[in-house]
């Protein structure tokens, strides 16, 4: 079995976990009640499109 000849760095582990950040959710606002929802769902305050 393949032995690794050397320690991984910090930076080549973080370089490699850099895409696994949590992103924002976009959000838009509800036309008929003005709460935020998230775009093309239905809103989970009145139930508008």
């Amino acid at each position: 079995m393949a032995t690794p000849k050397s320690k991984t760095s910090k930076a080549r582990s973080a370089q490699r976990r850099s895409h696994d950040a949590l992103s924002i959710m976009p959000c838009s606002v509800c036309k008929t009640c003005g709460e935020k929802k998230r775009p093309h769902h239905v809103c989970p305050a009145c139930g508008a499109k």
